[in-house]
């Protein structure tokens, strides 16, 4: 894995994008006062495309900045954590369909127990159905993007 500068400015563009879109299309969870968010798009979009250590990268980029950006500054440091995770693991060449299950398995575990730390078992626990939904529809849409690019090339 080499970090040149086209594949850091493609990066940065990835990331940059998808803390756009999330500003436009996020679901309010009114139990941890958090979001669901498109942000698994673009982390998982990441990890297919280039491997995993982009992909943490993405990530870990992606929620960080989010969660500062979005007045969840008390969130940014596990976002940067759990969905750097998230990218690496997504990363995964081989049985790619065990690794993107893995990725939304540590997704989903991670904000639960951070949830469980900040809010409580009971709001940690109902917030689990948006983020595997916010999981499963990060995968569905990086597949598709990642597959309508190798038929453009």
């Amino acid at each position: 894995m080499t970090l040149t500068p086209k594949k850091i400015s493609v990066l940065a563009m990835i990331t940059a994008l998808t803390v756009a879109i999330s500003f436009f299309l996020k679901i309010p969870m009114p139990l941890t006062k958090g979001v669901v968010t498109v942000l698994d798009a673009g982390v998982i979009f990441a990890a297919l495309r280039f491997g995993r250590v982009e992909g943490a990268i993405v990530g870990g980029l992606t929620g960080l900045l989010f969660d500062l950006l979005s007045g969840y500054p008390h969130w940014a440091i596990f976002s940067l954590l759990i969905h750097g995770g998230q990218g690496y693991v997504a990363g995964g060449k081989t049985n790619r369909t065990l690794w993107l299950v893995l990725s939304g398995v540590i997704m989903v575990a991670g904000y639960f127990l951070v949830s469980w730390l900040f809010y409580g078992f009971g709001p940690a626990l109902a917030d689990m159905p948006g983020n595997i939904i916010q999981s499963i529809f990060g995968v569905v849409v990086a597949l598709t993007l990642d597959r309508a690019l190798v038929k453009i090339k």
